[in-house]
């Protein structure tokens, strides 16, 4: 393998398929046993805006999209069985919200269960909520060394 000018070991072929075809976004795609329950943390809790709802013939909400102007999810219905298996570790997401005092407040206001904001030895002030199906969320900016 070849080292690239910023440390990673990439074969030289995959270095040029890097510059030739950049990676423009990303946007998880975040299993859910229930989506109507699940946007209350995504709209509600986080603020972002859901569009592009995909239904089943019944009405049923099988996949969406959530989003603001700078993050972009898709909520999709879990398939298989709609209960969280027991081994199952899933996806973690770590936030930098503007306001960690504010956001975790509004969170707490609608139920969530959240965690006490902490000071990491690594630099991070940082809190945790678990949404409604399962997934831990971190939030988290740089530790204020002022006091």
């Amino acid at each position: 393998m070849g080292r690239s000018s910023k440390g990673l070991n990439l074969k030289p072929s995959m270095v040029e398929a890097c510059r030739l075809t950049p990676v423009k976004s990303c946007m998880p795609v975040i299993p859910s046993a229930d989506l109507e329950k699940s946007l209350r943390f995504w709209v509600e809790g986080l603020g972002l805006t859901m569009d592009r709802a995909m239904r089943r013939e019944d009405g049923r909400l099988i996949g969406c999209m959530v989003h603001n102007e700078r993050l972009c999810f898709w909520l999709n219905l879990r398939a298989g069985s709609p209960a969280k298996p027991e081994d199952y570790e899933g996806i973690r997401l770590y936030w930098a919200p503007a306001d960690i005092l504010a956001v975790r407040a509004h969170l707490e206001r609608l139920g969530y269960e959240v965690s006490e904001v902490t000071d990491r030895d690594y630099g991070q002030t940082e809190f945790f909520v678990t949404d409604d199906d399962g997934y831990s969320h971190c939030f988290g900016v740089a530790t204020n060394k002022d006091g």
